[in-house]
C-alpha cells in the first residue's frame, strides 16, 4: 500500500518507514521538521536501501494534504505527528491543541475529501492517567492530568465519533507506554531536542559525556526498589505493532486500540544499571526530590494485540540498552553530529 506516514523523520516514525518498507509498502513522509532532521531522510535511505518520498510540511496545511492524498495514491495514513512534551504542554497549552487536536482535524478532513479511511494513530499511555488499578487494559477509565495527555485523549474521544458516524472509516489508537531504544543499525534513535524529557535518552547522555549524572526523582515510592517503575518497549517492537495495526484494522470498519508494551515494569535503579552494562561503566547518578504528578509505577497489559493483532513484544531491557548505547556511542551530539 502507498502509506501516508506524518511525522515519518521522528523518532518512531523513521524506523516504522523502514519497517513498511521492508514489508513491501511504499511510505511517504510528510514532516515539518519541527523536532526532527532532513537527514534522517537519507539514513532511513541508507539502512533500508531504498529513499522514501519525503514532503516537508505540515499537517495543518489542508491544501497541501489534499494535493498529497491524491498524487501519491494513498491508501492509509499512519500519523506521528505531534508535539510530545508533558512539561512542555503545560506551559504551551495552545500549542498543544492546535498541532495534537487541531492538525488531526485537518488531516481527517482532507482524508474523507480524497476517500481514504485507514487511519493508524500515534497514542499514549498518558491517556489513562493516575491509574488506580495495575497492569492498565484498554477497558480501563481514561483520564488526563496535562495538556499533552489531554491532546491524545481529546483525539480518541473524535476517532470514537468519527467511527459512529461512518462504518467506512477504521481508525485504530496505539497506546504506547515507553519507547527506548534504536535502530540496530545504529544509523537511527532518539535526538531530543534540549534537556530530554524520558529517562533512557537522558542516561545515554550521561553515558556518552554530554551530561554529568543522572537525577533520580526519588527513591522512596512503594516499589521494590523505592524508585519509579514503568513499562519500556523497544522501538523496533513499536514498529512491528504498527505494522500488525494497519494489517489488522485496513477494511475493517470502526476504532480498535490497543496498548503497545511488554507486560513488565523496569525501575529507574533497573534500567540505570542495565545501561551501565551495556556501556560498560557504572553512570553517575544523584537521588533528588520527587517530582509532582509522578506516579509509583506503571505498566500495560499487553494481552489484546497479541490475541487480536498476533503482536507481542519480543526485545528484553539489555537488546534495548545496547542498540541505545550503539546509537548514541555512534552519533554523540545526535543527528547533529
Amino acid at each position: 500500500m502507498n502509506i501516508l506516514v506524518t511525522g515519518g523523520a521522528g523518532y518512531i516514525g523513521s524506523i516504522t518507514t523502514i519497517a513498511l518498507i521492508a514489508a513491501g509498502h511504499r511510505p511517504v513522509i510528510l514532516d515539518n521538521l519541527h523536532n526532527a532532521s532532513a537527514g534522517v531522510i537519507e539514513r532511513i535511505a541508507e539502512v533500508a536501501g531504498t529513499r522514501p518520498a519525503f514532503v516537508h510540511g505540515d499537517i495543518r496545511d489542508r491544501a497541501l494534504l489534499d494535493a498529497l492524498l491524491v498524487r501519491e495514491q494513498i491508501d492509509a495514513v499512519i500519523h506521528f505527528a505531534g508535539l510530545k512534551a508533558v512539561g512542555e504542554s503545560v506551559a504551551q497549552p495552545l500549542s498543544y491543541f492546535d498541532n495534537n487536536v487541531h492538525g488531526t482535524l485537518v488531516l481527517l478532513a482532507a482524508m474523507q475529501a480524497a476517500g481514504v479511511r485507514t487511519l493508524v494513530f500515534s497514542s499514549s499511555a498518558t491517556v489513562y492517567g493516575d491509574a488506580p488499578e495495575l497492569p492498565l487494559r484498554e477497558d480501563a477509565p481514561t483520564s488526563a492530568t496535562n495538556p499533552y495527555g489531554r491532546s491524545k485523549l481529546m483525539v480518541e474521544q473524535v476517532l470514537a465519533d468519527l467511527a459512529r458516524s461512518d462504518p467506512a472509516w477504521s481508525l485504530t489508537a496505539l497506546r504506547y507506554f515507553n519507547p527506548v531504544g534504536a535502530h540496530p543499525s545504529g544509523r537511527l534513535g532518539e535526538d531530543p531536542q534540549g534537556v530530554p524529557n524520558n529517562l533512557m535518552p537522558y542516561i545515554a547522555q550521561v553515558a556518552v559525556g554530554r551530561r554529568e549524572f543522572l537525577s533520580i526523582y526519588g527513591d522512596d515510592y512503594p516499589t521494590p526498589d523505592g524508585t519509579g517503575v514503568r513499562d519500556y518497549i523497544h522501538v523496533m517492537d513499536l514498529a512491528d505493532g504498527h505494522l500488525a495495526a494497519l494489517d489488522h484494522g485496513h477494511g475493517r470498519p470502526g476504532l480498535h486500540v490497543f496498548n503497545l508494551g511488554t507486560g513488565a515494569g523496569v525501575s529507574v535503579r533497573e534500567m540505570l544499571a542495565a545501561f551501565g552494562a551495556a556501556c560498560g561503566h557504572a553512570l553517575p547518578h544523584r537521588i533528588v526530590a520527587r517530582r509532582p504528578g509522578d506516579v509509583a509505577a506503571c505498566w500495560a497489559d499487553p494481552t489484546r494485540a497479541r490475541e487480536v493483532l498476533g503482536w507481542q513484544a519480543s526485545r528484553d531491557l539489555r537488546t534495548m540498552c545496547e542498540d541505545s548505547w550503539r546509537w548514541q556511542s555512534n552519533n554523540p551530539r545526535g543527528y547533529a553530529a
